[in-house]
């Protein structure tokens, strides 16, 4: 089966179906007035969401079965399930008791979406191009996050529209998992026996230790910023003189710059090795948090540039970790190592989650960022460690 198809669907799918990870951030405004939504409900809005991919990952992880199931089949299950309780939400939720439940489930279905791409996008690329070839999954994870931006910074929609159309997307991925998705042929086997303890047996080993806790500082930014982004631009003085609107500049600055920054990432990774490339990255988006204070007041144009430098950088090293774990975990198990890295990582997001705003009450949305600033710089420790290990990172040119 040609190889370029399956990479462009199976990113198409992570598209479409991560289109509803973001959609009630997207939305907020207009539940504020329907719901008379506060900030403490926004919060939990997107932070059931992160519960519940920590859930249905750690099931995963525990049952193996992104080794023990037919990738394609977990992946448009998930897909479609998390379609159906944004569906669900829309049509019948009348306030945030209601949703908060629904955002849950739909957390738990994405968690099938995401590790299992991951996994059947590593099954196309050997090691010399793997770093690109995850890249461009992340991509595709990008701008589905913040492909509900989109929809609602174009049209006029009501947010219940803005929902559907988010669905509707799932709903799309979940047929093109089933119908054209297959594993490639670097998949390894299925694994021989359960193991739910590899998840942390890998942690026992040094290098693949080092790449959980080089991902770990990257997600104490990611989804934080993600999240909140809109409320730091809105809060800004050039709010009202952004691109198009708020919406649409998190759109380009977090969507498209986050693709390009990907792309760069997994170019990066190949060309001058795994450490180098997540080195720089983590460095760099450490250094927007470090100077997000100063360019709070700045032109339209500056902040705007800012961000999508921003946006770039935080998401560049993603699949570096990615392409990381999948080559020095136990390669009967990539599936699982690669779900339990995330199940870890995204624990760790609801902590950045739910203290941002809390920061930014009491110091203002100038200075909240400082507080994602950690995590990058510890990052970068790990992975400069990581780039020393006795196994090189630089993969072999020419390998399949």
């Amino acid at each position: 089966m040609n190889v370029g198809v399956q990479r462009g669907a199976i990113a198409a799918v992570q598209v479409l179906g991560l289109a509803v990870w973001f959609s009630m951030s997207a939305v907020v405004p207009g539940l504020r007035d329907d719901w008379g939504l506060t900030a403490g409900g926004a919060v939990w809005l997107t932070a059931s969401v992160q519960f519940g991919f920590v859930t249905g990952a750690v099931i995963s992880t525990v049952l193996n079965l992104p080794d023990r199931v037919p990738p394609q089949r977990l992946l448009a299950a998930g897909a479609a399930a998390a379609a159906v309780c944004t569906v669900v939400l829309a049509l019948l939720a009348d306030r945030p008791a209601v949703a908060v439940p629904l955002r849950f489930l739909t957390g738990t279905s994405l968690a099938a979406v995401y590790p299992t791409g991951m996994k059947l996008m590593a099954s196309w690329a050997g090691s010399a191009g793997r770093g690109r070839t995850m890249g461009v999954l992340i991509a595709a994870l990008t701008l589905g996050s913040t492909l509900p931006h989109l929809i609602a910074g174009l049209g006029s929609l009501p947010w219940r529209g803005v929902l559907l159309t988010a669905a509707a997307a799932g709903l799309a991925g979940s047929v093109i998992a089933l119908v054209l998705v297959r594993p490639g042929p670097h998949a390894a086997s299925a694994a021989p026996a359960r193991n739910p303890r590899y998840a942390l047996t890998m942690f026992t080993e040094r290098r693949p230790r080092l790449a959980n806790l080089g991902y770990f500082g990257h997600m104490w930014e990611l989804y934080a910023l993600w999240t909140w982004i809109p409320a730091f631009l809105l809060a800004s003085p050039a709010a009202r003189d952004l691109p198009g609107s708020v919406a649409i500049t998190v759109f380009l600055s977090m969507g498209i710059g986050g693709v390009i920054g990907c792309l760069l990432g997994g170019w990066g990774a190949d060309r001058f090795g795994r450490s180098p490339a997540a080195v720089t990255a983590l460095l760099l988006s450490g250094l927007c948090c470090l100077l997000s204070p100063f360019l709070f007041h700045a032109p339209p144009a500056v902040l705007f540039l800012f961000c999508t430098i921003w946006g770039a950088a935080v998401i560049a090293d993603s699949g570096v970790f990615s392409t990381s774990l999948s080559e020095v975990a136990d390669h009967r198990y990539v599936g699982t190592a690669l779900t339990g890295q995330t199940a870890i990582g995204f624990a760790l997001t609801v902590v950045t989650i739910q203290f941002t705003p809390l920061l930014a009450e009491a110091v203002g949305w100038r200075h909240a960022f400082l507080l994602l600033a950690p995590g990058p710089l510890a990052g970068a420790l790990a992975m400069h460690a990581f780039g020393r290990g006795p196994a090189s990172a630089l993969p072999l040119r020419g390998a399949a």
